[in-house]
């Protein structure tokens, strides 16, 4: 079973993903936090695989929560950056504060259970190392994001 802990701050959005995530058999909702400094201590308290952090949050944005939670010694969980905003300035932020992808918040339902399992998968693999892969991970066919796991970020033309 694969745990994660959704971080936005605005509780529709919490609400959805916490819906589209929990459809699924392989995978439940530990926790919420509506901002940074939530999230570490939910993070803390609930160990999660995963992480699903927005990046623009008060109090603390993502990338300084995502900075935190993985600096030694912290925990073992896999962040996964959501946002609204397609600007690689928070994608090349979030990546060196240590997350392991990067997805737009609209990204079709099956996009994001599949980017979960992803980086989920990658910390069973990869237990106790907080450094993202270097390579990007498409995300499914037909997708106009990425599921970025590395790095750079690879630029895909919008249809």
């Amino acid at each position: 079973m694969i745990s994660v802990l959704v971080v936005d701050d605005q509780a529709l959005v919490r609400a959805g993903f916490r819906m589209i995530l929990e459809t699924e058999p392989d995978i439940e909702v530990c926790g919420e936090a509506e901002d940074g400094v939530a999230a570490l201590l939910a993070a803390r308290t609930h160990q999660p695989d995963v992480v699903l952090m927005d990046v623009r949050m008060p109090t603390m944005d993502g990338v300084e929560a995502t900075r935190q939670l993985l600096a030694p010694p912290g925990v073992t969980s896999r962040v996964l950056m959501l946002t609204t905003f397609d600007l690689d300035e928070y994608v090349y932020d979030a990546l060196r504060a240590g997350a392991s992808g990067f997805l737009l918040k609209d990204v079709d339902p099956s996009e994001l259970v599949h980017a979960v399992r992803v980086v989920a998968r990658r910390r069973t693999s990869r237990a106790g190392d907080h450094t993202p892969a270097h390579h990007p991970v498409r995300a499914p066919a037909g997708s106009h994001d990425w599921l970025t796991c590395g790095a750079s970020r690879t630029h895909r033309p919008r249809a």
